[in-house]
């Protein structure tokens, strides 16, 4: 094999077509309402690592569960990317009525490419948090909230840092 490429063999690169099915794709018995993403800090160097925290409310009668997903998006970047990577999840249990706050942490290598070697690039990003993909149609509601971070610095190999 000579083409290493993704791109069209996998859903995470298939361009705007998407998946039948998608990861955290489901049905509740319950809802959740997310709100206050909170990313810190929003500019931060290259080698750094990401704060993230998200408050989760299940508004429904029924004590549930509910997976909470961070997907990030690169701006732009030197080569070929997804159009949003997976970076954490967590299945959280929330009571009927309350809420919960959860924290995140986002790795600097997990914003680095492949480019001949992993690499760390400056940048801007989106980072989106719920219980589904961003821009996921499914038949049980689930908001996805973004927020936008950015990386300063110069691109550097990810083992320099």
């Amino acid at each position: 094999m000579e083409n290493y490429t993704m791109e069209g063999r996998t859903y995470r690169y298939y361009g705007q077509e998407a998946p039948l099915y998608p990861f955290g794709y489901g049905l509740s018995y319950t809802t959740f309402r997310y709100r206050d993403l909170v990313l810190s800090p929003p500019v931060l160097p290259i080698c750094a690592n990401l704060s993230v925290s998200v408050v989760l409310e299940n508004t429904g009668l029924r004590d549930s569960e509910e997976v909470v997903q961070l997907y990030l998006r690169w701006e732009q970047s030197s080569v070929p990317v997804p159009r949003w990577q997976l970076v954490a999840f967590r299945r959280v249990a929330v009571l009927a009525g309350q809420e919960a706050k959860l924290s995140f942490q986002v790795l600097a290598e997990q914003r680095a490419v492949w480019a001949q070697d992993w690499r760390l690039e400056p940048g801007t990003f989106t980072l989106f948090a719920g219980g589904q993909q961003p821009g996921q149609k499914t038949r049980a509601p689930s908001e996805v909230l973004s927020a936008r971070f950015s990386v300063t610095g110069t691109a550097r190999p990810l083992r320099g840092c």
